[in-house]
């Protein structure tokens, strides 16, 4: 028989996890008519593309994130596949952020679509779980009116463990308060995959001791936990499985790296292009080095050859630096130890140890070739498009001088076909162009009437 561990007395349901329903996929039902209730696939579009979000209906299909574009198309052949618009996704992003900023001064953003609150830190009284269902509730109604549509689930526990899971068991559209001493009861008929964390590896690992239930691992002897997987995370699972998660609510996480990754839809194969791709990423790292106010000490080249054999090179600096310039230079240098002569089909430049001010190098090259403007260019339009060599890449935003707004349904054999509607519109009629058409142009996502000032999210 399990024995249970007592929770610290004292614990309300005070943690809120709210999570948006199949965001990316949900954003472009809701702002293309056509698309509603029908299976939308979201992602890298080329062979070798990864989803990155599916529609409810696509999932019917077994289509989910992380699975192969291939295999997606295959499971789900009339479902429509889009590049994404991380502009409109930001854009619902910020917006529901700022909602949660009014609930709690305490919000901490995992990604675009996920984040806890400290709802005791906003004055909120958690001593009921009857007051705390009124409080979600008419957060997700706010929530649906300012996003003009969109949906989340929500779950709120004594953890952050338990408000993940709570969120997890109210999906798609729901919500659900677990009460302080019933947080056993919710977990331990769950699959051990369930906790967050544990992995398909670990799934594995914990098959071989006979754990594969929640329950299970907390009948699992702690000693046999720590030799299987290793101290920090055998200990660490033995207190997540009675829900023991002390970790509070941060508004501001570190950054510990930031990085840039291009898969090619063709194996790259002529030095000078591998080259030139390594001094585009250099320029979009240091952008973003710029953005989060630090500088870097080591910069990371990754490099997976045509037979899937990944090679990672780092180097650390003397300094600290956010110039492109030398970015690109200490990457060709990396690249120089990698035999690329069978093809390249994913590159990634990444930094992490970072310093608050730039430290300069006594002793660094001096030879670094300066970036043009042509790179710079290439850095600030669509990598995806870059890599894919298209321009008008599926579901991206357009505008027709003679008939108005739309989104791109396809493109090739210098053709491209639009359907000219939007979130304000009703379903609207498509239409062909050349792909040179002067009458057609790029556009943003239609405004929104909540939307928040980047970087006033909170």
């Amino acid at each position: 028989m399990t024995s249970r561990r007592p929770l610290a007395s004292g614990r309300s349901a005070h943690i809120l996890h709210l999570d948006l329903d199949a965001f990316f996929a949900s954003v472009e039902q809701r702002d293309k008519p056509s698309l509603r209730g029908k299976p939308v696939i979201v992602g890298g579009t080329g062979g070798r593309g990864v989803v990155s979000t599916a529609s409810y209906e696509a999932r019917v299909f077994g289509v989910h994130s992380a699975m192969s574009m291939a295999i997606a198309r295959r499971r789900a052949p009339h479902a429509a596949v889009l590049g994404g618009r991380f502009g409109a996704y930001h854009q619902s992003s910020r917006i529901v952020m700022a909602l949660l900023g009014e609930l709690s001064p305490l919000v901490e953003p995992m990604s675009l679509d996920e984040a806890y609150v400290d709802l005791e830190a906003g004055g909120i009284d958690c001593g009921s779980t009857d007051a705390i269902d009124g409080v979600v509730r008419r957060l997700r109604d706010e929530l649906t009116a300012r996003t003009e549509g969109l949906h989340a689930s929500v779950g709120v526990g004594s953890s952050k463990l338990i408000a993940k899971i709570a969120s997890e068991a109210a999906k798609p559209n729901g919500q659900r308060i677990v009460a302080p001493g019933t947080e056993l009861d919710l977990i331990s008929p769950l699959p051990v995959r369930a906790v967050p964390g544990i992995g398909p590896a670990t799934v594995e690992r914990l098959a071989l001791l006979n754990v594969h239930t929640v329950a299970d691992l907390q009948a699992a002897s702690p000693h046999e936990l720590i030799h299987e997987l290793g101290e920090s995370v055998g200990a660490g699972l033995a207190r997540l499985a009675f829900a023991e998660d002390d970790r509070p609510v941060q508004v501001e996480r570190d950054v510990k790296s930031i990085s840039v990754e291009d898969t090619f839809a063709e194996d790259l194969t002529q030095h000078e292009q591998i080259e030139r791709q390594i001094d585009t990423d250099a320029v979009i790292v240091a952008k973003r080095l710029a953005r989060a106010g630090v500088f870097a000490r080591t910069i990371t080249l990754k490099i997976r050859l045509a037979d899937f054999s990944t090679h990672t090179r780092s180097r650390t600096l003397e300094g600290a630096t956010d110039r492109g310039e030398r970015l690109a230079g200490v990457g060709r240098q990396l690249l120089a130890g990698i035999d690329v002569a069978r093809g390249i089909r994913l590159i990634g430049l990444g930094v992490s140890g970072f310093a608050e001010a730039a430290q300069e190098e006594l002793f660094a090259d001096d030879d670094d070739a300066p970036i043009t403007e042509e790179i710079i260019q290439e850095a600030s339009e669509s990598r995806t498009a870059h890599r894919h060599g298209d321009t008008w890449r599926p579901g991206e935003d357009v505008y027709h001088e003679v008939f108005g707004r739309g989104w791109v349904w396809g493109s090739g054999h210098n053709r491209v076909t639009v359907r000219f509607e939007s979130r304000l519109t009703g379903i609207g009629p498509v239409r062909t162009f050349r792909t040179d058409d002067d009458n057609l142009t790029h556009a943003d996502p239609l405004p929104m009437a909540w939307d928040v000032p980047v970087g006033e999210e909170r």
